[in-house]
Parts: structure tokens; C-alpha cells; sequence
């Protein structure tokens, strides 16, 4: 067993209805890896309780989850040499970060945006601004209709980006988009909502492991 599948398992044994989701959790893992790996962020973006569940992952994403992040000593260095006192700080308190940005609470340009433009188009207009290929756009639905999500799949797809997409039971347009979906075993909102949490802190789990496992 791989050092991240032992999260998958544990993951699936708390939630049995999880099972059939296993392969596209550790391939929405692995995509989320190489994204990682060659120096590449996620953009991810919801409505609703999917827009807090996307901020919710930058927060898991962007400094210490459950193990310590400590800077490699080579920027402690530079920190320190540019300033001793206020450098000693920092490399005492900053965490190591995997890039990761929410599309969901930029207020100035979201309603600048959807004044001016399209309302739909707002998470698109981001992906299109900040996307690189090699990113990956989340896309967070409980229906996997959500025409703003799904306008920024496109996007995203078009930029060279993988997509990977939280929904619900059912088959939907970003299930199809969608370089992986997971969804999860339900098809009322709030249940669907509940799973999602335990999925996507099983992902953040695995990533952190990945790339901060040997710095405890």
C-alpha cells in the first residue's frame, strides 16, 4: 500500500458508502500531486456551502493541516539576511504553503466583474487571469450543473489546466467536463455537503504527507 492510499483507506472505513469513489479519489489525488510537483496551484471555486468548502481547502492548503511545514533552512537564510531580528521572526513562524487560491472571495473584483459583465462568467474571468497550464480548477457542485463552475471548467480545459470536480450522485455536465469527479453517495444538497468535507480533508491529508512528510 502506497504511503497516501493508508488516508483513502481510513477515509472509506469511516464512511463505507465512500467505496465506490475510491479510484477517483486517489486519481483526483495524483493529478493534484503532478500539479504540485511541477510547481503548479489550484484554483477552486463553489456556491453556496461549496464556496466556504473551497476557502475551507485553501485554508488546509496554505499553511500547516496536521503536520509541522518548516521553511527549507536555504530561505531562512535570505530571511535572515536581509533582516536578522524581523527575518529571525519569520523563519520561526511561517509555514510552508502549497499555492492555492479561492475564486469565491475576491468582493472588488467579483462585483466589478459581474456589474460590468456576465455574473456567470466571474469565476471564469479568475481562471482565465491567474490559470497556467498545469494548474487544477476544483470545481465544487452539489448538482454539478452550477453554470459558473462550469464556465470556468471550460476555461480552465482550454488553458491547458486539469479540472477536478466534487458533485453529487447523479451523472452531470461537470462529471463529464471533468478530468475526475468524485461524487459523492448522495443527491440532497446538505448530504452531499457532509461528504464532501471528509473527501477533500483526505485529499489535504495525502498532499501534505507528499510534500512536508520529511520535515516533522
Amino acid at each position: 500500500m502506497c504511503d497516501y492510499q493508508k488516508h483513502i483507506h481510513l477515509l472509506i472505513e469511516r464512511y463505507p458508502a465512500l467505496e465506490a469513489q475510491r479510484q477517483a479519489i486517489e486519481q483526483a489525488y495524483l493529478v493534484i500531486e503532478v500539479c504540485y510537483q511541477n510547481g503548479g496551484k489550484l484554483l477552486i471555486a463553489g456556491n453556496g456551502g461549496s464556496a466556504a468548502d473551497a476557502e475551507h481547502i485553501v485554508g488546509e492548503l496554505m499553511k500547516s493541516f496536521v503536520l509541522k511545514r518548516k521553511l527549507d533552512q536555504s530561505f531562512v537564510d535570505k530571511l535572515i539576511e536581509v533582516d536578522a531580528e524581523m527575518g529571525n521572526t519569520l523563519s520561526e513562524n511561517l509555514q510552508g504553503a502549497l499555492p492555492a487560491i479561492a475564486l469565491v472571495g475576491h468582493f472588488a473584483l467579483s462585483t466589478a466583474y459581474m456589474n460590468d459583465c456576465d455574473p456567470l462568467l466571474c469565476f471564469a474571468q479568475q481562471v482565465y487571469g491567474y490559470g497556467r497550464a498545469g494548474d487544477v480548477f476544483v470545481g465544487i457542485s452539489t448538482s454539478g450543473n452550477s453554470k459558473n463552475v462550469l464556465y470556468a471548467a471550460i476555461v480552465a480545459k482550454a488553458k491547458g489546466m486539469k479540472v477536478v470536480g466534487l458533485t453529487g450522485a447523479k451523472e452531470s455536465k461537470l462529471s463529464v467536463l471533468a478530468d475526475v469527479c468524485i461524487k459523492a453517495p448522495s443527491t440532497e444538497t446538505y448530504k452531499v455537503q457532509e461528504y464532501h468535507l471528509p473527501i477533500y480533508h483526505a485529499l489535504c491529508l495525502m498532499i501534505e504527507e507528499r510534500f512536508f512528510g520529511m520535515r516533522r
